[in-house]
């Protein structure tokens, strides 16, 4: 059975990436996560599809797609880099202090709110990132 190209693979297609057996293993990985793994985490699910995959091989992977915008980099601050497949649109992230969980959204509001004080500085704001971190309200706090 013949399975259909991810997301990952499609683009690397579109941007004339050579894709070997072991970059395809680690793009259809990528494609298939719905958190935003670290290396690790990224080695160990591809190990568990491939064997004979090396960790450098995620690594040399890895810088690839982020060096030709297939790959967002984020840093958490767990020490780790994290990725996520170059968003389409802008989104920002909230950090879960206990578990690490990364939750995305949008928020018309805060885009709003970021413009009105660049403009307010003399800016014309042409990108951010914005992470929020925290922990879950306690039952009687919401």
């Amino acid at each position: 059975m013949v399975s259909l190209p991810s997301r990952i693979e499609e683009e690397c297609a579109r941007r004339g990436l050579r894709l070997t057996a072991q970059r395809r293993v680690i793009a259809r990985v990528l494609s298939a996560s719905l958190d935003h793994p670290h290396v690790d985490e990224l080695y160990q699910r591809a190990l568990a599809i491939d064997p004979q995959i090396a960790l450098s091989t995620v690594y040399r992977t890895l810088k690839l797609f982020q060096d030709t915008g297939i790959l967002a980099r984020h840093d958490f601050g767990d020490g780790r880099g994290r990725f996520e497949t170059a968003p389409s649109e802008h989104h920002d992230h909230l950090i879960d202090g206990e578990t690490g969980l990364v939750i995305e959204f949008h928020s018309p509001e805060i885009e709003a709110l970021q413009a009105e004080v660049a403009k307010r500085l003399g800016y014309s704001l042409t990108g951010h990132r914005l992470e929020l971190y925290g922990v879950p309200l306690k039952k009687g706090d919401r």
